[in-house]
């Protein structure tokens, strides 16, 4: 809503307020991807654990807000990282980063609890990876499906690799998508296929 200056100086006080909120925020939340960038380049992580990353950075902004860019960073790539199976030490981040290891620690704890006490749906997961290897809705339906006759399975389990099973199943384990799953969920091939073998078509 537009301020004039007939609405009085306490309106457009808060006009202002808004304005240096919603900015500042949108810097900070650019600072921060930028770090992620550079980081996940140092210490050499898959694509998909800074996708990750980035989705934790907007769903806990305001768990973190009180922190510096760098220490958000590092503690949403190394949690992601973790979550990925793809862990890392937390000194492999620290080379990378000006981020205080203490710091970083908390952040990470409060994300860990947070998370613990809800997760993404694993569709979201299965869409997101289908995406990335350009697979049918058709594909995607039946790795839903799947994975809805196994909940009981996934339990405490990374829900990258699943996804990765259940749309390879979807595919009819198609020759070469196996590779393309495993590496766009940041994870081995050998990972996958186990998940699958586990799964009950």
């Amino acid at each position: 809503m537009a301020v004039k200056p007939e609405h009085g100086a306490r309106w457009r006080r808060l006009a202002k307020f808004h304005r240096e909120t919603l900015h500042g925020r949108e810097r900070r939340l650019d600072k921060i991807g930028a770090e992620l960038k550079r980081v996940r380049e140092c210490v050499g992580l898959p694509q998909s654990v800074v996708e990750e990353a980035e989705s934790l950075v907007k769903k806990y902004f305001d768990l973190m807000a009180g922190f510096p860019p760098e220490v958000m960073a590092v503690a949403v790539l190394w949690t992601a990282a973790r979550a990925a199976v793809a862990p890392r030490p937390l000194e492999d981040f620290l080379k990378c980063s000006k981020a205080e290891e203490r710091r970083v620690r908390r952040v990470a704890w409060r994300l860990k609890e947070e998370m613990r006490l809800g997760r993404r749906p694993i569709e979201d997961y299965v869409k997101a990876l289908a995406a990335r290897v350009n697979l049918p809705a058709s594909v995607v339906k039946a790795a839903v499906e799947l994975l809805e006759r196994n909940r009981r399975v996934l339990f405490g389990k990374n829900p990258w690799v699943w996804a990765a099973a259940a749309l390879w199943l979807g595919s009819l384990k198609r020759l070469g998508l196996l590779k393309a799953l495993a590496e766009a969920a940041g994870t081995t091939p050998t990972s996958v296929r186990n998940a699958a073998g586990r799964m009950k078509v």
